[in-house]
């Protein structure tokens, strides 16, 4: 029997469609068929018909047959340097991408995944949660609003340590009932369940950092709108009796209202800008990141999270974001990226 009649035999007996690949790749080529035929015909790469030919040449038809890690001439070190450096190049992967290049290219396929995270980790590739990015987003811009929240507080600095002007950096935060659900430890053949009569039940909180002394103060409200935000202002400077305040925040349509902007001209009225009683500044629009105060309201609901099993109630769930943000002294890397502002004494 020669080997196009053993070929034949192997085809006819394995169910396997990969090994049914790998042997009329071999049997095309041995017929004298060109590369790129059998690769338009079958989808496999130059190297995926030369390997196996070469193989079936060597070992024989069996060798056809899947193997597995661990068996000599497996993967060689040349191979598995080359399929590191590919992995490299790309952006990202999914697991069944990588089982299909060792199969289509090298003819490999692993009898355990634990062999593909082996080789993913040389290859220094982690799984790991992908992260939103928004496509309306500035970097130069982003980097340049940076800059200009450094120069300004720079410039305050004098003012500030006066205890004249006082920076607060403002966000709004709407706390649901449903933010206590997240990941806990419990049995495994139980789920962890947690009375929620509406998940949707929510209360809106103003949070300003006090950029000097990094005190977190909070209030709540209904909603967030030009109205409220007044309201939190106002509220701000009976904090601060006497002071300038500087307010840094993000681009929300009721910090930019046309209502807002008569509030600041009346505010302000009749001063120069050095002695307006209030200043704005605004991040770069859809940066959430620049601003610190999403980190603290990550950070309260985290809390919040921790103790799921002390909140029958939406009224308990907020008693203890305020009980962890109000009055709060944080102190975290993110909170100094704009430069250390002087003390007070």
């Amino acid at each position: 029997m020669n080997i196009i009649d053993e070929i034949d035999d192997f085809i006819n007996q394995t169910k396997d469609p990969r090994e049914i690949k790998r042997a009329i790749a071999v049997k095309l080529k041995l017929q004298g068929k060109a590369y790129r035929e059998i690769q338009d015909l079958l989808q496999v790469s130059q190297g995926f018909i030369s390997q196996w030919k070469n193989r079936v040449l060597v070992e024989g038809v069996d060798s056809l047959k899947l193997q597995y890690k661990g068996r000599k001439g497996y993967l060689s070190p040349e191979d598995k340097q080359k399929i590191i450096e590919e992995l490299r190049e790309r952006d990202w992967l999914r697991l069944s991408d990588l089982q299909v290049l060792l199969e289509r290219e090298y003819g490999v396929v692993f009898q355990s995944h634990q062999s593909y995270y082996s080789l993913l980790e040389e290859a220094r590739i982690s799984w790991k949660k992908s992260q939103k990015k928004n496509p309306a987003k500035n970097e130069q811009l982003v980097q340049e609003k940076k800059e200009e929240i450094e120069k300004k507080l720079a410039s305050w600095k004098e003012e500030i340590g006066a205890g004249k002007l006082t920076v607060f950096m403002i966000d709004e935060c709407h706390l649901l009932w449903g933010d206590i659900l997240g990941y806990v430890w419990g049995r495994t053949d139980r789920r962890i369940e947690i009375p929620i009569k509406n998940q949707k039940e929510r209360q809106t909180y103003y949070g300003a950092l006090d950029y000097q002394t990094k005190e977190f103060i909070i209030k709540g409200y209904a909603a967030g709108n030009t109205e409220n935000t007044v309201d939190f202002l106002q509220y701000l400077q009976q904090q601060n009796p006497g002071k300038r305040l500087a307010i840094v925040w993000d681009n929300a349509t009721y910090h930019c209202s046309q209502n807002f902007r008569d509030y600041l001209t009346q505010v302000n009225q009749n001063l120069s800008e050095e002695e307006w009683r209030i200043t704005c500044v605004n991040f770069a629009p859809n940066a959430p990141e620049q601003n610190p105060v999403e980190d603290i309201w990550l950070q309260t609901k985290n809390f919040v999270r921790k103790f799921y099993h002390l909140c029958p109630s939406f009224k308990v769930v907020k008693w203890l974001f305020e009980f962890f943000a109000q009055g709060q002294i944080f102190d975290f890397p993110k909170l100094f990226m704009y430069g250390i502002l002087p003390q007070p004494i």
